[in-house]
């Protein structure tokens, strides 16, 4: 009698457990499918525009254009994501572009903040280091980090996922998180600040610049907050715990998948093709 209780709730316990994680794993395929057939055009029409001019030009939008390359990188995980369930061997090409979303995205998203603040801040040095060659530098080496990364994720964190992987992960998080706080600060400083001897009409283009900046800044920050902080709880819960927590994962890759959009629809919307598209 006994025995049998234990069985039965055993078999149940195991029968609902498998239940969620194919629910899971069937929800996490839908995403990443709308991820992939949304993102990865919108991303592309964003690339297109950007080196077709319609925007502010190539030497303005640089940093967004290799956001944008980068984000066309996660689509493209999430398409490798869904069939290496069928085609394992495809498996390595998806821990690969792993790197991308862990530091290409954050990474790019804190230039584009350092550069907000350099044009509010420090208006003369951004000035000087306007030109497109010094974008062009830090760029490159933003992609050798990031490159790095997607080595690395593809060779030593993700076929063992264990402490290293959430320490790596949150310790990214953390000093992207530090740099884009800082330049919210200092910008939301130089706002309330006005200049000695301004004009009426000066006054007001500046603080609209700076005001148009410190929004950009404000919400890169929160998109990086919500993207991460989930992924970043989950990591710790599977290393003080040693359990996966299937509901903490998927509202992290939900918030993931969602962030993404975020940079391209300010930058249609900035652009003015996204009232185009809507009024089509």
């Amino acid at each position: 009698m006994n025995d049998s209780t234990v069985n039965f709730t055993i078999n149940v316990s195991s029968n609902s457990t498998a239940h969620s994680i194919e629910l899971i794993e069937s929800l996490q395929l839908c995403l990443c499918s709308i991820s992939f057939l949304v993102g990865l055009p919108t991303h592309l029409y964003v690339i297109w525009l950007i080196i077709t001019g319609a925007g502010s030009g190539v030497a303005s939008e640089f940093l967004i254009l290799n956001l944008s390359v980068c984000e066309t990188g996660n689509c493209l995980l999430c398409f490798f994501d869904s069939i290496a369930i069928w085609f394992s061997s495809l498996k390595r090409v998806s821990q690969f572009l792993q790197g991308l979303g862990v530091t290409g995205r954050p990474l790019f998203q804190c230039l584009i903040c350092v550069e907000r603040y350099l044009a509010v801040v420090y208006p003369v040095t951004f000035l000087k280091y306007k030109p497109l060659r010094y974008r062009v530098i830090c760029c490159t080496a933003a992609w050798i980090i990031t490159l790095s990364s997607c080595l690395f994720s593809m060779f030593v964190l993700i076929p063992s996922y264990n402490t290293t992987h959430a320490l790596f992960f949150s310790l990214q998080f953390l000093l992207f998180l530090s740099v884009q706080l800082f330049c919210l600060v200092a910008v939301l400083r130089a706002l309330k600040q006005s200049g000695p001897g301004e004009r009426g009409r000066e006054r007001e283009d500046e603080n609209h610049m700076k005001r148009r900046a410190f929004n950009l800044i404000l919400i890169t920050t929160l998109t990086m907050v919500v993207t991460y902080v989930p992924f970043t709880i989950s990591g710790f819960f599977n290393v003080v715990t040693q359990e996966n927590s299937q509901a903490l994962w998927f509202t992290g890759l939900v918030c993931y998948a969602l962030s993404g959009f975020v940079e391209p629809v300010l930058y249609l919307n900035r652009t003015g093709k996204l009232s185009c598209f809507f009024s089509s």
